[in-house]
């Protein structure tokens, strides 16, 4: 598996490297760790997502390499921390699909979930912490050079993924792993110096944080914490800060919580649904799987064309369901 990326990355000159239209840390953190990697071959890599980086995400050193403009001439196009067609559709315009149709596509990801993607790839996939992690194996086994910057934006990524190395998904691996990162340079306190700076908070988002956590719902006799962000509300506030980003933490540490759920509506029908469940019922990525989603027991995410009411219907018979399924293991 890892022989045969590096083949394809022997044989190519010219490079992009993919995230879906969700970008988090340990997407952005992968691409950027990979760049610095390929760059350090002799390859001229392209950063490209369909979307604007988020703003709680700019802390990480490069984000703004990040183009929403494909490459349509590359040899070889590595996609980063998903294998869901759900997750790309942005990207999978025509004409960009014209292009994964004819060229080398390698898709690096830890999920559970298959790969649903309408053209050939190869999909390197291992259940590491993050995907980062999986790069750091690949590149240590092909004996890549991982310099001090891929390092940190490595170790950026798996701090991102495991909640600040608090997740339970966390293996003697992953910790060898961030050691192993930390000799190569990589700094745990640089990285969460810059997150907090870049935190930092105006007093309308932070009046506007209060405002959401007291339309909280609160569904399953108290067990799924639910919140809706308008669209006006996207458009008004997420260019300063995601806006399910500043309170799905709270909602999870609320009492008799065990999943929180930021669900945003969009203009063209569309919702998207941001899950976080608690270690007592790690049931996000099983949620997220009845819409179509995936991700991880602890987060996940997925996006629909339906209304509101019935998608909050639904949530609420899913996650009774998958608590019943979980408790019963």
């Amino acid at each position: 598996m890892y022989a045969e990326l590096k083949q394809r990355v022997d044989a190519a000159q010219n490079i992009t490297i993919i995230q879906a239209e969700n970008p988090d840390g340990d997407s952005l953190g992968t691409a950027l760790a990979l760049e610095e990697i390929l760059a350090d071959q002799g390859k001229k890599v392209h950063l490209y997502c369909p979307v604007d980086i988020p703003k709680y995400l700019r802390y990480a050193k490069g984000w703004d390499r990040v183009s929403d403009q494909f490459a349509h001439d590359d040899d070889l196009y590595i996609i980063v921390d998903t294998a869901s067609k759900t997750l790309l559709e942005k990207a999978l315009i025509p004409e960009n699909l014209a292009q994964l149709e004819k060229k080398p596509v390698v898709i690096l990801d830890h999920h559970k979930t298959e790969s649903d993607l309408p053209f050939e790839h190869t999909l390197v996939s291992e259940p590491t912490i993050a995907t980062s992690e999986l790069l750091y194996k690949i590149a240590t086994e092909n004996n890549w050079k991982i310099n001090e910057q891929a390092a940190e934006h490595m170790l950026l990524a798996i701090l991102s993924d495991s909640l600040g190395l608090t997740s339970e998904a966390i293996t003697v691996d992953s910790l060898k792993t961030v050691t192993k990162l930390v000799e190569l340079g990589a700094s745990i306190a640089h990285i969460e110096t810059a997150r907090r700076e870049n935190m930092k908070k105006s007093a309308a988002i932070l009046e506007y944080k209060g405002r959401l956590l007291q339309r909280v719902q609160y569904l399953l006799d108290g067990q799924l914490a639910l919140v809706h962000v308008t669209w006006d509300e996207i458009q008004e506030f997420s260019d300063a800060y995601n806006p399910g980003a500043l309170v799905i933490d709270e909602m999870r540490l609320v009492e008799k919580v065990k999943l929180a759920v930021v669900i945003k509506t969009y203009p063209d029908g569309r919702l998207t649904g941001k899950l976080r469940a608690n270690p007592e019922a790690k049931i996000a990525e099983t949620v997220a799987a009845y819409f179509g989603g995936g991700g991880h027991p602890y987060a996940a995410g997925f996006r629909v064309f339906e209304d509101y009411d019935k998608i909050v219907n639904e949530l609420v018979t899913a996650t009774d369901k998958a608590l019943k399924e979980y408790e019963a293991a």
